[in-house]
């Protein structure tokens, strides 16, 4: 199998879908002549010509307003907005109008557009491009979210979104543009929507982590493995709809569960999960579900502050040592 970067394996995705379907098209700032602000669609305005990958006005609200238009009238958009932060500017036409069509008009009209954004916590780039917001559009009836944390998962789920008829947030991460990974060399590769993966097998404590987070929780569990402790991690890679079969299953079985997010405790994706365990799970935990989770303040300017705030694979050691005690 070829190894490829998370980017590539984005570029590969939205290539292949291209080429497959020619009512898929790509449109956002700066995705055609240079090739995408994170370089993330190199190639395919040569491949595919100006009519379907198109740069855009610097106006977030009418970017996503062309998608849901084309998308209702039949083609498969995938349009980028730079930074998650920047859906503030258009939620609007992401809450009120891609995520309520298929409802409004009683289904006549399906809502294929993938809404392409890239989280850049911990870049040390400020309060207005640093957060994490995958909470925020997973409250959002009508959307589904998608979060994926490798490069194999990167390009299965976006083929599946660009597939998919529903409106997808598909959320990357630019410091994970360069981690490399082996991936089938198969056009019909996808992987399901909603279905999370168990990135490491394990029998005394489940750590549900996301993102950027994943990685992090990996190292944790080789670790703690030296201690004789068996750490299972598991990946949702969607946000919504979350995958509570798979985790509700790993707390069954271990009886202790650590959320670790880059998202903040205060009515975030950590939270819902251990909301959803404690329903679901309460006469088989041993300890209270812990949420690792950055505080509750605005993102900093300045990388060593950023990185000071959000779960390292120190603290996860910690707190995972913590529940066994």
């Amino acid at each position: 199998m070829p190894t490829k970067t998370y980017c590539w394996a984005i570029i590969d995705a939205m290539r292949e879908e291209m080429a497959r379907d020619d009512k898929v098209f790509l449109m956002g700032e700066d995705v055609a002549a240079a090739g995408g602000a994170f370089g993330a669609s190199r190639g395919l305005l040569d491949a595919f010509g100006p009519i379907r990958v198109r740069d855009t006005p610097i106006s977030e609200e009418i970017i996503v307003g062309m998608g849901v238009g084309a998308a209702m009238a039949g083609r498969r958009p995938i349009v980028e907005i730079m930074f998650i932060d920047f859906l503030g500017l258009c939620l609007d036409q992401i809450a009120n109008q891609a995520a309520k069509s298929h409802y409004i008009y009683d289904g006549m009209f399906k809502m294929p557009l993938v809404i392409r954004t890239s989280s850049a916590v911990e870049m040390g780039i400020g309060p207005h491009h640093s957060q994490a917001w995958e909470a925020l559009v997973g409250h959002i009836p009508g959307l589904k979210v998608v979060m994926p944390s490798t490069p194999r998962d990167a390009k299965g789920l976006l083929k599946s979104a660009i597939r998919d008829d529903n409106p997808v947030i598909f959320i990357e991460h630019i410091a994970m543009h360069r981690i490399k990974e082996e991936i089938e060399d198969d056009e019909d590769f996808l992987i399901p929507i909603g279905k999370a993966d168990v990135k490491r097998a394990g029998s005394d404590v489940s750590v549900v982590a996301s993102g950027l987070m994943v990685a992090r929780a990996l190292a944790a569990a080789e670790r703690l493995a030296g201690d004789g402790i068996s750490v299972e991690v598991i990946d949702p890679r969607t946000i919504s709809p979350l995958d509570f079969d798979t985790i509700s299953a790993s707390v069954s079985k271990t009886s202790r569960c650590l959320v670790v997010s880059s998202s903040h405790k205060n009515f975030g994706f950590g939270s819902e999960v251990a909301a959803e365990i404690g329903e679901r799970c309460f006469f088989d935990l041993d300890q209270p579900v812990r949420r690792l989770s950055p505080p509750f303040t605005p993102a900093p300017f300045g990388r060593q502050f950023d990185q000071f705030l959000n779960p390292d694979t120190d603290a996860i050691v910690a707190a995972v040592r913590d529940l066994m005690a």
